[in-house]
C-alpha cells in the first residue's frame, strides 16, 4: 500500500488507515527505536517506545496529500529513541553525552528523498514481478531475492532444474520488455 493510499485511508476511515501504517512501518520504527536504545533498556522498553511512537504519530499526524509518511514517521521515531535513551541513561546512571554524536550522525546519515525513491522502485518491480504470474514470479523472487539455486525452487515449484533455468531466463526477458515498456529503468 502506497503512503498517499494510506493516507486516505486515514482520512476515511481512521481505523483502518492507523492499521495500514503500522504495518508498513512497524519494522522501520522499531529498528530505529533499537538502534538508538540497545544498551540503554530492554526489549520491552524497545517495544514501548515504538508503541509511543505510532501513538504520537497518529494523534499528530494530519492526513495530507503532500506528507512524507516514512520521514514523519521516522523523525518522530529518532526523537521518541532519544529522549528514551535519555531517559533510561539518567536512570541507570550511564552516561548518554557521549553518544550525543553517535546520534546526530545516526540522523544525518539517511536519505529520505534516496530511500523514498528506492521503496516506490521497489514496489513497482515487485508488482510487475507479480504481473507474471505463477509460477515464473515465484522462480524469479527465490532465484534473485532469497538467493535460492535452481534445484531448491525446482522442489518448490515441483519442476526439473533444468525447466526452472528455462523459465527463468523467459521471464527475466518477459521483465525486462515490461520494464521497457512503461520507460523504466533500474
Amino acid at each position: 500500500m502506497t503512503d498517499n493510499e494510506i493516507l486516505r485511508l486515514m482520512h476515511d476511515d481512521p481505523p483502518r488507515g492507523q492499521r495500514a501504517l503500522f504495518d508498513k512501518y512497524y519494522n522501520y520504527v522499531y529498528a530505529i527505536v533499537s538502534r538508538l536504545i540497545s544498551g540503554f533498556g530492554s526489549s520491552s522498553d524497545m517495544e514501548e517506545c515504538t508503541a509511543d511512537v505510532f501513538a504520537a504519530a497518529m494523534m499528530k499526524l494530519e492526513p495530507r496529500e503532500d506528507t512524507a509518511l516514512k520521514s514523519f514517521i521516522g523523525t518522530a521515531a529518532r526523537n521518541a529513541a532519544i529522549s528514551t535513551r535519555r531517559r533510561l541513561a539518567s536512570k541507570t546512571g550511564l552516561d548518554c553525552r557521549e553518544g550525543d554524536e553517535e546520534l546526530s550522525a545516526l540522523a544525518d546519515s539517511e536519505d529520505i528523498a534516496e530511500n523514498a525513491e528506492k521503496s516506490e522502485r521497489s514496489e513497482l518491480l515487485l508488482r510487475m514481478i507479480g504481473e507474471l504470474g505463477t509460477p515464473d514470479s515465484v522462480i524469479l523472487i527465490q532465484k534473485y531475492y532469497y538467493d535460492k539455486s535452481s534445484k531448491e525452487i525446482a522442489e518448490m515449484v515441483g519442476m526439473n532444474a533444468a525447466a526452472v533455468r528455462v523459465r527463468c531466463g523467459r521471464a527475466m526477458k518477459r521483465l525486462r520488455k515490461l520494464l521497457d515498456e512503461n520507460d523504466i529503468t533500474l
